[in-house]
């Protein structure tokens, strides 16, 4: 009788550990296969097509909010949730800082300022001069970084612009372009460069001078530092000032 329920017993705890092999072989490949957790970035409108690209290198899940920096920073004022944060000029991004919203941020990109036109230039508009009276000029507002640099273009060449309609991010003021509702607009080389054969392309003198530069930074409150912290890095890498490059923006 004692073999047979010592073999019953055995018999039992190897029918429990047949049983508990898969579990423990499913738990590991989980942990193995397992996706960096997922983040979100919030960036500046004109950064759209790039990031988007440099995104297919992160090994997790992005989810992108492209907007009017001044409206990310806002957002993540009043409670926004976002794990990065990429702006178009340092302004916003130093009113983040000082509200304690994001980390130390890094320099990545610059960006300069054109006009454009509607494909053909019917306005037959040739600068920030006399050839955009009685035309619809559209621009960023002030406070939008585009604004901030458009301001500061026409303080530096003494000339007053009478914009019809000021936008609060520069995809706007594109948009308007592309569309024929405006003869002219006030945009970034990159949002210039995407529009393709869409604009003609006017160069603006002295827009050299006037350089918006693009900080990055992992946000005060992102659910998983490690993972923001990548995202940068990968931004900042040679991999992504490629891609960068490849939509108009410079290097620092």
């Amino acid at each position: 009788m004692i073999p047979t329920m010592r073999a019953s017993v055995m018999i039992r705890v190897l029918v429990l550990v047949v049983g508990l092999v898969p579990s423990l072989a499913a738990c590991s490949s989980s942990g193995k296969d397992a996706k960096s957790p997922a983040i979100t970035v919030f960036a500046a409108a004109s950064l759209k097509s790039a990031f988007e690209e440099i995104a297919k290198d992160h090994d997790g899940t992005v989810t992108f909010n492209f907007d009017g920096s001044q409206n990310l920073v806002s957002g993540l004022e009043n409670g926004a949730r976002a794990d990065v944060l990429a702006t178009a000029d340092q302004i916003t991004m130093k009113k983040a800082a000082e509200k304690q919203l994001v980390v130390p941020p890094s320099v990545f990109a610059t960006n300069t300022l054109v006009l454009v036109t509607p494909r053909g230039n019917p306005g037959k508009v040739t600068g920030l001069d006399s050839s955009l009276d009685g035309k619809k000029l559209v621009i960023c507002a002030e406070g939008v970084p585009c604004g901030n640099g458009t301001a500061r273009l026409a303080q530096n060449l003494g000339v007053t612009l009478k914009p019809v309609s000021e936008e609060q991010k520069v995809t706007d003021v594109l948009g308007k372009v592309t569309s024929g509702e405006a003869d002219a607009g006030i945009v970034y080389a990159t949002d210039a460069k995407s529009a393709g054969d869409k604009v003609d392309v006017v160069k603006i003198s002295g827009a050299d001078k006037v350089v918006n530069w693009y900080p990055i930074a992992p946000t005060a409150s992102a659910k998983d530092r490690q993972a923001a912290e990548k995202f940068v890095v990968l931004v900042l890498s040679d991999k992504g000032r490629q891609v960068l490059e490849k939509y108009g923006f410079e290097t620092p």
